[in-house]
């Protein structure tokens, strides 16, 4: 009587095989989630900046003598500027200015990391600049302002381990009339 034997059970090869490609796609899930979350960061911050850009470009609006007169052109944003206190005794145009440059500094700093900044508006010195007779004009600033922000980001691609550690440079620059 020929006896045939009947497999029972899995080998102790087959399941190491299986937890070795079930520990495969783990180890591959987790590189795209790391990924996934670089680039989910660095999405987060160019809001940010679409943000800050959008809320400083609000702030000269609302004073356009002060962007006339060249109070928000700087090419050292964030600023160390001293405190100025606006909501108990009106601001002239100049404290105003000022007031701006520290609220949107404190922002920049809160917001991105290693923020630099430059606000240039130009136009303001043409002849026969006269600021209060253009008040009524639409846009009551005649000129042009260039922002450029920049900001440290790490990199979301799959380089090697010491690259991409490093932070990479990002800049926005954006030309508007206040």
């Amino acid at each position: 009587m020929g006896c045939m034997s009947r497999q029972r059970g899995i080998s102790l090869i087959e399941v190491l095989v299986a937890t070795l490609i079930f520990s495969i796609g783990l180890i591959g899930l987790a590189g795209l989630m790391v990924m996934a979350t670089r680039s989910n960061h660095g999405a987060y911050l160019r809001t940010q900046v679409i943000f800050l850009a959008n809320n400083m470009a609000n702030r000269m609006s609302a004073n356009s003598v002060g962007v006339w007169s060249g109070k928000y052109n700087s090419s050292g944003y964030p600023l160390a500027v001293a405190s100025v206190d606006c909501s108990t005794t009106a601001c002239n145009a100049t404290s105003l200015a000022a007031r701006d440059q520290q609220m949107w500094s404190s922002q920049l700093r809160a917001f991105l990391p290693n923020p630099q900044a430059t606000i240039t508006c130009g136009g303001t010195t043409s002849a026969g600049y006269n600021p209060t007779a253009q008040i009524n004009f639409r846009p009551p600033y005649g000129g042009n302002c260039n922002m450029q922000i920049q900001w440290s980001e790490r990199s979301a691609g799959d380089q090697a381990s010491q690259s991409n550690a490093a932070a990479q440079i990002q800049t926005f620059t954006w030309e508007f009339q206040p």
